[in-house]
């Protein structure tokens, strides 16, 4: 940490923090986490390529799974530039106004996501309680608007931070924890008061990730009182399969969540460079399991996925 005697505007660099102990060896630390950012970018595009082209595929669950695709595709390529900058080139720093962009951007696609999975539930929902009804409720138009809403929150509760982040003093140099920039550590490292920039991210958080998980957890018990109530263990079962692609992604977003917040508040200091890695993994596990988790269980996805790879065999010979 830089003395804050020495605090300038914002106008400040920012030093990124690979994993600390091993910076001798970050080239090769570095390989899986770029192995992973490589498939999760092959693997949503593929999903979008699909849903896209394949006309089956052009049902709310699946238009709802392109929306997730596409922020996940975003979030990589929020976080995936520092770290190449970082582990490939050695270059630490990173001026405020980038760093201020990324923070943005991060948390943005993040909210993004989080209401996707959110509209994801509310569609699992309407098809299990309403079936008769899904396609009557579940418009394209619906769907649009549903988006848009998620799209403009996402960028409405995220705008604040960087405009209010221009007015803290912030030393000449500030390390980060992590190997990209956001909102929390970037207020922690500031010289001057942050509780307006704390509020606004607390209320952010909250109208986000908290609101979202709150609906995801009620809307899973009214699948479960729905689901109780049907007669035939064969349409319970069914029902319930329905639903596993979700669940399993919602655990996959907001669990590594969890666990960093837990070790950032237990044993941060203790296994700094666990800490860097589980901050690492907690933004690139979801874009890369969801197109897998998705592929494994979808039927249909599978099936346009073989067909594509057909359709090319067959024009090659």
């Amino acid at each position: 940490m830089f003395s804050c005697n020495t605090s300038t505007s914002a106008h400040s660099t920012f030093l990124l923090t690979g994993f600390p102990g091993l910076e001798a060896s970050h080239h090769w630390v570095s390989i899986p986490i770029n192995l992973i950012c490589v498939v999760s970018i092959l693997g949503n595009s593929i999903i979008l390529f699909l849903i896209r082209t394949d006309p089956a595929l052009h049902e709310p669950m699946y238009i709802f799974l392109s929306m997730l695709a596409a922020s996940d595709l975003g979030l990589c390529a929020s976080t995936f530039p520092t770290m190449v900058r970082l582990f490939w080139l050695g270059a630490r720093e990173l001026p405020f106004d980038l760093c201020a962009a990324q923070m943005f951007f991060i948390h943005a696609f993040t909210y993004v996501e989080s209401g996707v999975l959110l509209a994801m539930a509310f569609d699992r929902i309407v098809a299990i309680r309403n079936p008769l009804q899904y396609a009557t409720i579940l418009t394209h138009s619906a769907m649009a608007k549903m988006g848009a809403a998620v799209l403009l929150r996402a960028v409405l509760l995220n705008l604040p931070g960087p405009i209010l982040l221009r007015r803290l003093l912030f030393p000449q140099f500030s390390v980060l924890s992590h190997c990209y920039c956001l909102h929390c550590d970037l207020v922690g490292l500031a010289c001057s008061d942050t509780r307006v920039n704390s509020l606004v991210g607390l209320v952010s958080i909250l109208f986000s990730l908290g609101l979202d998980s709150s609906l995801i957890m009620l809307s899973y018990a009214l699948i479960l009182r729905t689901v109780v109530g049907i007669a035939s263990p064969g349409e319970r079962l069914k029902a319930l399969n329905t639903c596993v692609s979700h669940l399993c992604i919602v655990l996959i977003f907001y669990l590594p969540k969890l666990g960093l917040s837990v070790l950032h508040r237990v044993e941060k200091h203790s296994y700094p460079a666990l800490a860097v890695l589980m901050a690492n993994l907690h933004f690139l596990v979801p874009p890369f399991m969801n197109p897998i988790v998705y592929c494994i269980k979808s039927k249909q996805i599978r099936q346009g996925l073989l067909k594509r790879f057909h359709q090319k065999r067959v024009d090659t010979t």
